[in-house]
């Protein structure tokens, strides 16, 4: 099953092979900055994330501590027929 190819036909398939992994290589390259992108985007969105967690965590603290504190009056209670 061995072919005898000549210099040539070898100089051809040897520069089609070296073509064919300039091009893997480049899309390689590509890939791996797309990968190096979207792990800083979601590191951006993981710190977003955790911000927001945070603000919703303080302001439910507040807001029970305000109910906790505030007194009725009963000048700011609404009548029963509103």
């Amino acid at each position: 099953m061995t072919e005898t190819l000549s210099p040539a036909e070898l100089n051809q398939r040897i520069e089609t092979l070296e073509t064919r992994l300039a091009f893997q290589e480049d899309w390689l390259d590509t890939l791996d900055q797309t990968v190096a992108q979207q792990a800083q985007r979601l590191d951006k969105l993981e710190r977003i994330s955790d911000l927001m967690r945070q603000r919703l965590r303080e302001q439910q603290q507040s807001q029970q501590a305000d109910n906790e504190t505030a007194v009725s009056r009963f000048e700011d209670e609404i009548p029963p027929h509103y």
